[in-house]
């Protein structure tokens, strides 16, 4: 086990010093892409620390890292796709499936949304396989991570700029020993952040009509 733990940190540290020479936006678009896809590299310190050096680039490395992290949660996807129930409930186990698969079904893009935007140390993965095994369209189960890793990233960056990269230990302590509070926290924020949106689409048309109707008038 701890050689394997060895060949893990010697791996990240391998990656890390190979993408360096790339500078900050593709680096954290390609550690998203692995992270997402094979291995789990710690993407958020990374973007706090090119966010804490750079705080006018913040809405970019948010956007690539959230689309290196739904390009690469392709891979998990593919498994459960083609592998089907019973490959994932062997990764997963029956009760985490059976539990991931109601959720999915229950509340559809928001069940992807809201694990995309948990902190480091929640197995995102495990609802990637579902999403494939449910057969969930290709181009929602992007938009789904995007939106998810996106406001995930916008929040840190905010956080980072605003108290510092220690902020960042103090959100991944309190996520360890409080998971069910920081899940309910923020699924509140998702169902708020939509119903808002919602709010806002459905008065546009009405707007647009009453002044189409005062218009005629």
């Amino acid at each position: 086990m701890n050689v394997l733990k060895h060949f893990f940190v010697r791996y990240k540290a391998w990656i890390m010093a190979l993408l360096a020479p790339l500078g900050g936006i593709w680096a954290v678009f390609l550690i998203a892409l692995i992270d997402a896809s094979f291995f789990g590299i710690p993407l958020d310190p990374v973007i706090a620390v090119y966010v804490a050096v750079d705080p006018r680039r913040t809405i970019i490395y948010a956007l690539m890292g959230a689309l290196g992290s739904a390009l690469g949660s392709t891979v998990p996807y593919l498994i459960g796709y083609k592998g089907g129930e019973a490959l994932v409930v062997k990764k997963i186990g029956q009760q985490r499936f059976a539990r991931i698969h109601a959720q999915s079904e229950k509340y559809g893009d928001l069940a992807l949304i809201i694990p995309a935007l948990m902190p480091p140390g929640f197995p995102f993965k495990a609802f990637a396989l579902i999403a494939g095994v449910t057969e969930m369209g290709y181009i929602h189960f992007l938009l789904s991570i995007i939106v998810g890793r996106l406001l995930r990233f916008i929040i840190l960056g905010v956080l980072i700029i605003a108290y510092g990269p220690e902020i960042l230990r103090f959100m991944m302590t309190a996520f360890q020993h409080h998971r069910g509070l920081t899940f309910a926290i923020v699924a509140l924020i998702v169902v708020a952040i939509f119903l808002i949106v919602r709010l806002v689409s459905s008065r546009a048309p009405s707007v647009a009509d009453a002044e189409t109707e005062t218009s005629i008038a």
